[in-house]
């Protein structure tokens, strides 16, 4: 999960295919009643107060020239095919990329560390004896573009208004925040709820700070295509609705030479291209509207790279380790629908997808099959639960299924065959005991209603994938289909919750807390807009959330989320897809970066330059 003080306009490393904003944040253990530089989950800080630069940048790098690049990952409501606001913060319209590099935040984020913030517009914060209070000093020199002063009050404002006013995901993940205020121009007092989580503080240190002064008299939950009063080191530029954005760098940003700014922010001008067909979007970087993309398409990253810029060096492409949690990425169930509250339901429609056939046909044997929550990382649940978490989910024993307790549950291994006979049977087993009945070629629910499923999606590209699955479905008696509406009314359909499946990547965290309940909790399942698509609502995991925002150790953060796992899995809320560990980058040559990469990030773009001399050698100085 990302906090928003890394997401800025560019990601330190290569963007996931994610449509969710996941805030990261943790428990500060630096010293109670003690003044600090920075902030991290369990207390350790890479970098010293008087450090001058992250190690993964070239603090001399040069500033210049355009990138042009495609949505990866949304904020609050941004949509990856269109956009027609510049409010990113509200659950109303679709907003526009880019958005978060025009605004600052109180502390900022390394790619050094997992779960680290170091001051921004705060220098410093204090923490109370309990943890409960945090006073952030402002340095005074903070400013917003148009030269006005930026103060604690802002900070306030900005927390306050996005608490109660703002998109769902900022209005659940301060749920804890007690009340914001100035006790002057340059020192912000944050009080927590004696319930707070591990979390918050840091939450609440990455959020965007908003300017009071712009907003009075303005609808904040109102759409806009006047670009907000930012505070960052970009502004916004030319825009065409629904084609591209622009965001031109601000020359005289006041923060530009903080450690935590040193050797980033390094282009003149970053244009977001919109792009509602993948193949247009790559023919696009192919004659070099999109200098720098990153490929989501394994038959494209396997055979569509044989065009005459690769051939000639001009264009670069390389697949980039990557040792974060894997995206969670599958078809989620809607279980606000009568005929998905029925586990044995779910699981046998998971039967029907045979990964190894799509796999091996489809994505040229370049993935892996996704099976946990929290994938490629220590947090996964692995073999019989440890003593540790069998006493987190003890007292939940009778709410819970058996698997919970043993093994947790494996996507099953096909046959290959694309049509596995044996999964099939197994499958319509698991229909009948759950009182479906086969009346001819249809199959029917307990209430004599025929089982049909809806695959709701804004865009065509996983049709090759999903067909074949619907296929096998088929064969079960379900009628199953596609929907492919518009990007507008797919959202809106997802903010309605009105949809049977629909396929997500939600960013996976070094260190889960607070937002875990925007995506997983019962609260978030009945509100519109959140993150909980599959509408889970269980004791269990709102318990398991909670102690996981509370772990005050990585052992504790990993036994918690294990736990947290088996439920999840044992409960059959989505038939998990694929994962790679690693980003697949394609470029052309007009770029250079620094020699060391960041530990938990690629480093691209962000930390990449405009280089002019090799814009010229390919011609495109």
């Amino acid at each position: 999960m990302r906090d928003f003080s890394r997401r800025r306009v560019l990601q330190t490393g290569a963007a996931s295919a994610a449509l969710s904003l996941l805030p990261r944040a943790g428990w500060a253990q630096e010293g109670s009643g003690t003044e600090t530089h920075g902030l991290s989950s369990f207390g350790e800080l890479k970098y010293p107060p008087d450090f001058k630069h992250f190690d993964y940048v070239n603090p001399a790098a040069p500033k210049g020239g355009t990138l042009a690049i495609q949505i990866k990952q949304t904020l609050g409501n941004q949509n990856f095919d269109t956009f027609n606001t510049l409010n990113v913060f509200v659950l109303k319209g679709d907003g526009a990329a880019g958005m978060a590099g025009t605004f600052d935040t109180l502390m900022a984020g390394s790619g050094d560390e997992p779960d680290a913030l170091y001051g921004l517009v705060a220098k410093s914060v204090r923490i109370s004896d309990d943890k409960l209070t945090y006073r952030f000093t402002l340095r005074p020199e903070a400013r917003f573009p148009d030269g006005s002063r930026l103060t604690a009050k802002d900070a306030a404002f900005s927390l306050n208004i996005l608490k109660t006013k703002g998109h769902p995901i900022f209005t659940q993940i301060l749920t804890q925040l007690a009340s914001a205020e100035a006790e002057s121009d340059e020192v912000l007092r944050v009080q927590f709820t004696p319930q707070r989580s591990r979390d918050l503080h840091l939450v609440v240190a990455g959020m965007p700070i908003l300017s009071e002064r712009y907003w009075q008299g303005k609808d904040f939950e109102a759409s806009t295509l006047e670009a907000p009063l930012g505070s960052g080191p970009y502004k916004v530029g030319r825009f065409e609705v629904g084609r591209f954005i622009e965001f031109d760098r601000v020359p005289d940003y006041w923060a530009k030479d903080l450690p935590v700014n040193v050797g980033q922010n390094n282009f003149d001008r970053i244009r977001y291209e919109y792009f509602r067909d993948r193949t247009v979007a790559f023919e696009a970087f192919k004659n070099g509207t999109l200098n720098f993309h990153e490929e989501a398409t394994s038959r494209t990253w396997a055979t569509g790279y044989d065009f005459p810029a690769v051939r000639e060096g001009r264009v670069k492409k390389e697949e980039v380790p990557n040792t974060l949690p894997a995206p969670i990425q599958g078809w989620y169930f809607n279980t606000r629908r009568e005929m998905f509250k029925e586990p044995r339901i779910r699981e046998a429609i998971g039967l029907a997808f045979d990964f190894e056939w799509t796999n091996t046909n489809i994505m040229f044997g370049s993935y892996r099959r996704t099976t946990s929550f929290f994938e490629n990382s220590d947090m996964k649940a692995v073999g019989q639960p440890s003593q540790e978490e069998l006493a987190l989910l003890e007292p939940f024993r009778d709410k819970l299924p058996a698997s919970v307790f043993g093994e947790p549950p494996l996507p099953p291994v096909s046959d290959g065959s694309g049509q596995d006979r044996q999964l099939l049977r197994r499958a319509d087993e698991l229909l009948r005991q759950a009182g479906c009945k086969r009346e001819g070629g249809v199959l029917k629910l307990p209430s004599g209603q025929p089982l049909t499923i809806e695959f709701l999606d804004s865009s065509p590209f996983l049709q090759p994938h999903t067909q074949p699955f619907q296929n096998n479905l088929k064969r079960l008696g379900i009628d199953a289909r596609s929907r492919i509406v518009d990007a507008a009314q797919y959202q809106q359909r997802l903010n309605d919750y009105d949809f049977d499946m629909t396929s997500r990547a939600l960013v996976g965290s070094t260190t889960p807390g607070d937002s875990l309940r925007t995506v997983y909790g019962s609260q978030a399942a009945r509100t519109p807009g959140a993150q909980n698509l599959a509408g889970i609502e269980h004791p269990a995991v709102d318990a398991l959330i909670e102690t996981i925002g509370k772990a005050k150790s990585r052992q504790e953060l990993n036994i918690a989320c294990r736990a947290l796992d088996r439920v999840l899995r044992s409960g059959h809320y989505w038939i998990p897809m694929w994962f790679k560990a690693s980003d697949w980058l394609a470029y052309w040559d007009q770029f250079s970066r620094p020699e060391t990469k960041p530990r938990f990030a690629s480093g691209a773009p962000g930390t990449w330059w405009y280089d002019a001399e090799k814009a010229r050698r390919i011609g495109r100085g």
